[in-house]
């Protein structure tokens, strides 16, 4: 799985693309190398949301895992506790 940190190496790249597109803005008209320049940092912007949602993703999950897990011990304790309740109760009416 990806992590934050991958996000931030994929910072620092898009920090030098964007200096790389500055650059070649300021001191040239290369189209080419422009259109080159630009698909890298739509690459590099796509892998840090890809990154993001995966870490979403796995948050979210374990979540629901934790919240959803303390629910079913609540359940269970409290199904248990009405199964004895019935129990004692149809002992007595015996």
């Amino acid at each position: 799985m990806a992590s934050v940190k991958d996000v931030e190496k994929v910072a620092d790249d898009l920090e030098g693309l964007v200096e790389e597109l500055r650059s070649e803005v300021k001191n040239g008209t290369d189209f080419e190398r422009l259109m080159q320049i630009a698909d890298e940092i739509s690459e590099h912007a796509d892998n840090a949301a890809q990154t993001f949602s995966s870490v979403n993703e796995t948050l979210m999950s374990r979540l629901n895992e934790v919240s959803g897990g303390s629910k079913r011990s609540s359940s269970s304790s409290s199904s248990s506790g009405s199964k004895s309740k019935s129990s004692t109760s149809g002992s007595s009416s015996s």
